[in-house]
């Protein structure tokens, strides 16, 4: 599945950055070196005469797209290796057209919160990864500035804290007297602070005393006042330390107004929020389903449609997994109080997201926009990846919209296949994944050996190898 280092691939849908278009991607040592816009066929076969010695394929009238870039993932390892690990994930992100993936600093032990958990971490992955992968670094209540300096100097993309318990007990959240102290440090190393935007207020989250296996209970424990809380409290942060800042998986339509007034004010402020508070309601989760609790929750059908409308608003910029994978007997109780919160979908983003945004009237290239290169902004990765233009990294989803796949187990490439997304049947099939210009998936097989790589800087990965 790989070939010489001069490529050419053909769509007659290409999504470009100024529209979709009849286009040759020219692909030279994994970059993209040229970009011909033909008008039609006739064109098409001219210039293939003039390239009529350089390998190439040609996708008809499948979309050609970059490659998606999903900012939001545990990979969970080392540590928790048997809840998700690199190998099994980026399989599973190859098959759904992502590209470059970027690892949360939690779930896994140790946690990215220092040089050396970093390198710990890089060195499992290392040969084990069939996509790009980079890491967030955590902020901790005793994070100490040469901490974060390191991560950055070593490549992270940015750091990411909590406002309320993260769930896991290596991984404490931060308080606001700790944020502070963070961003004074990070102001001046170009990087982004991610925020869990939940806290503590009026008592909550509590615990209900309420039926624990109705979803309603659990959602009741989480209101959308934790999120409008945290997100008052980053507003002011981010306008006080002018740093940017990034809210992660945002569940409330209350908070948008919020975020609304912070981007008038011209604040270094950012949003995403997730495939599974745009496609799920909860007036529809069944008793006793936990593969369907996350935190935040999934709200009401009247939330879900709000952040729609704020995805093409500009309101919020991203739309990302959380893929937030756990073993079965975490989830097998039914009750929403105790079980794991967490959401499997890395394999199935970009069908997921086409399925409801085709309803919603989204463009192709605001699914480009908000799935690829608002993430890769997001993590300073906007010259390498995230759009087709010449000179960035040869990465592409090719990919039939107008074909439905269904979701089964046996299809499913996560490690543990709970999912709520299950006999789910969905518009956009994935063809074929190429990374750098190579495939690494392509239809239902993959590469040999892993051809990823990290992201993360040269003198850093040379270290490693000492």
């Amino acid at each position: 599945m790989s070939g010489s280092t001069v490529k050419l691939y053909i769509s007659r849908r290409t999504v470009l950055p100024d529209g979709l278009k009849s286009a040759i991607l020219k692909v030279s040592d994994g970059k993209i070196e040229e970009i011909i816009v033909c008008s039609d066929d006739e064109e098409i076969n001219e210039k293939l005469q003039k390239y009529r010695d350089i390998e190439h394929e040609d996708f008809g009238h499948l979309i050609l797209m970059p490659g998606i870039v999903d900012s939001h993932v545990h990979l969970n390892e080392p540590g928790r290796s048997h809840w998700e690990g690199f190998w099994t994930a980026t399989r599973a992100a190859a098959a759904g057209g992502v590209t470059t993936i970027i690892d949360m600093p939690l779930n896994s032990i140790p946690p990215t919160t220092t040089l050396k958990n970093l390198k710990i971490k890089a060195r499992t992955a290392q040969n084990k990864i069939f996509v790009d992968v980079g890491f967030w670094g955590g902020v901790l209540p005793d994070n100490q500035v040469i901490k974060l300096k390191s991560l950055v100097e070593a490549g992270v993309v940015g750091f990411k804290c909590f406002l309320c318990p993260s769930g896991v007990e290596e991984f404490p959240h931060v308080n606001e007297n700790d944020v502070k102290k963070a961003l004074i440090e990070l102001k001046d190393l170009n990087t982004v602070l991610a925020f869990h935007a939940e806290c503590e207020v009026n008592g909550f989250p509590i615990e209900a005393d309420e039926d624990p296996f109705d979803y309603h209970t659990y959602l009741k424990t989480r209101p959308p006042v934790m999120e409008t809380e945290a997100i008052k409290i980053i507003v002011n942060l981010c306008k006080t330390f002018n740093c940017r800042c990034h809210i992660v998986h945002l569940s409330a339509s209350e908070a948008l107004n919020l975020i609304r007034k912070a981007k008038e004010q011209q604040l270094l402020l950012t949003a995403e929020t997730c495939y599974h508070y745009l496609h799920f309601i909860a007036e529809k989760i069944p008793r006793s389903a936990t593969q369907y609790k996350c935190c935040p929750p999934i709200r009401y059908s009247s939330n879900k449609e709000k952040l729609w409308s704020a995805l093409k608003d500009g309101t919020l910029d991203m739309v990302v997994s959380d893929h937030s994978p756990c073993t079965e007997d975490l989830k097998k109780t039914g009750n929403f109080l105790k079980d794991w919160g967490g959401i499997s979908s890395l394999q199935f983003g970009l069908s997921l997201f086409w399925s409801q945004s085709k309803m919603h009237g989204l463009s192709f290239q605001d699914i480009a926009r908000l799935l690829c290169s608002a993430p890769a902004a997001l993590c300073g990765l906007n010259n390498q990846k995230g759009s087709l233009r010449v000179g960035m990294d040869a990465d592409f989803v090719i990919w039939d919209p107008e074909k439905t796949i269904e979701i089964n187990q046996n299809g499913i490439l996560h490690k543990n296949k709970i999912t709520p997304y299950i006999n789910e049947t969905l518009f956009g099939k994935v063809y074929g994944t190429i990374v750098r210009g190579s495939f690494v998936y392509k239809n239902g097989e993959f590469c040999k050996e892993p051809m990823g790589q990290l992201l993360l800087r040269d003198t850093f990965i040379s270290d490693l190898m000492n």
